[in-house]
């Protein structure tokens, strides 16, 4: 095995089993709502972290070299329906969620990495109405359950719109 499908193994192991851990009885809940941990909404956008959102179904998983980052990437029912069928574009209500942790080496085995410290959360949210100058996507980016600034929200759709506008602003596509 080389070093990078290994990498990638230990990832996908490491995201599934954060994103699959209780989710027996669990409900998809597309509502926004503030959870506990979050002071409060995304500027810009208005956005929360959803409820439930690590029991939902991976879509799939990075590596961003710039940031040396793991990526999982979830997706509500509504979005994994679109992914499933092939659907350009997500319809609203699709809710797509990002997590990222930076990479460390793992002491259990040579060459393998593993995620560290989580460093952000990220959100978008289908709302073709609601976010219309956005390409219908609405966007949220929290560190530590707290949302960042506004400088930092005002990147996002920009570079959505430079590099994935033919793919409806959106970057992940589903793993095989």
């Amino acid at each position: 095995m080389t070093v990078r499908n290994h990498v990638s193994a230990i990832l996908i192991a490491c995201v599934f089993l954060d994103v699959t851990a209780s989710n027996a009885g669990t409900v998809d809940a597309p509502v926004m709502s503030t959870p506990k941990l979050v002071t409060g909404a995304s500027p810009i956008y208005g956005l929360t972290l959803p409820v439930g959102y690590r029991q939902w179904q991976m879509v799939s998983v990075s590596y961003e070299a710039p940031f040396d980052e793991f990526r999982g990437i979830v997706g509500n029912e509504t979005a994994m329906a679109a992914y499933r069928e092939g659907t350009l574009p997500f319809p609203d209500g699709s809710i797509l969620v990002k997590l990222a942790w930076k990479r460390v080496a793992s002491g259990e085995s040579e060459g393998a990495f593993i995620p560290g410290a989580a460093t952000t959360v990220q959100v978008m949210v289908k709302n073709s109405k609601k976010f219309a100058t956005s390409g219908g996507w609405g966007f949220g980016r929290f560190v530590k359950g707290v949302p960042a600034d506004e400088a930092q929200h005002l990147t996002c759709f920009a570079c959505h719109q430079a590099r994935v506008k033919g793919h409806d602003f959106v970057f992940t596509r589903l793993a095989p």
